[in-house]
C-alpha cells in the first residue's frame, strides 16, 4: 500500500503533493474494500443505504467528472453513471475487481493530466461547471483530495462495523 504522504516528506512540486495524497487515499479505499468479505461489499450498515462497492464506483465517477468532464472539457458518456434514481448504484454484474481496476485506471488518467498541465491552468468551459466559470486545476485537485479523505472516513466506519480494517 502507498504510505501516507507526510508533510515533512520533500516533494518536487505542489502537483506532486496533490498526486501523492490522491494516490494514498485511492489506494486506501482499495485496501479497505479489498479486505471486506464478499457479502459486506453489497451490504449497507448505515441508514443512508450506501454500500462499499457503491462508494468505490462513486469515487471513480467523481474523479472522472472533475478531471475529464470538468477540467479537460471532454464529452463524457454518462458522467453520472454512478447513480440511478438519485442514489449511488452498482449493477449486480459489476465486481470488486472491475471497480478497483476502473478506479485505478481513472487515477492513472488523473496523474497524466496533472503532470501535463500547470496547476494554475483554468479548466475548459463546459456543462460540468453548470454555468459558473471553470476552476483551476489546483482547485479541482483540492476538491478531489477532500472528497477522497471524507469518503475514506465514511468507509472506515463501515469497515469497523463489518469487522474489517480501518485507518487511524
Amino acid at each position: 500500500m502507498t504510505s501516507f504522504p507526510e508533510p515533512t516528506n520533500p516533494a518536487g512540486s505542489r502537483a506532486e503533493v496533490f498526486l501523492r495524497y490522491l494516490d494514498y487515499f485511492r489506494e486506501s479505499m482499495v485496501a479497505r474494500v479489498s479486505a471486506l468479505a464478499e457479502p459486506e461489499l453489497r451490504r449497507s450498515r448505515l441508514p443512508s443505504g450506501w454500500t462499499p462497492l457503491e462508494l468505490l464506483k462513486h469515487l471513480r465517477h467523481v474523479e472522472r467528472r472533475w478531471i475529464e468532464w470538468g477540467f479537460q472539457g471532454r464529452d463524457v458518456a454518462e458522467p453520472w453513471g454512478d447513480r440511478r434514481a438519485d442514489r449511488w448504484y452498482v449493477a449486480p454484474d459489476e465486481t470488486r475487481a472491475d471497480l478497483v481496476a476502473a478506479l485505478r485506471e481513472q487515477g492513472a488518467h488523473t496523474t497524466a493530466v496533472v503532470t501535463a498541465h500547470d496547476l494554475a491552468e483554468i479548466g475548459a468551459p463546459g456543462p460540468r461547471w453548470d454555468g459558473a466559470d471553470p476552476a483551476s486545476l489546483e482547485r479541482v485537485l483540492f476538491h478531489l483530495v477532500q472528497e477522497y479523505a471524507r469518503h475514506l472516513g465514511h468507509l472506515d466506519v463501515v469497515a469497523e462495523l463489518a469487522g474489517g480494517p480501518t485507518g487511524e
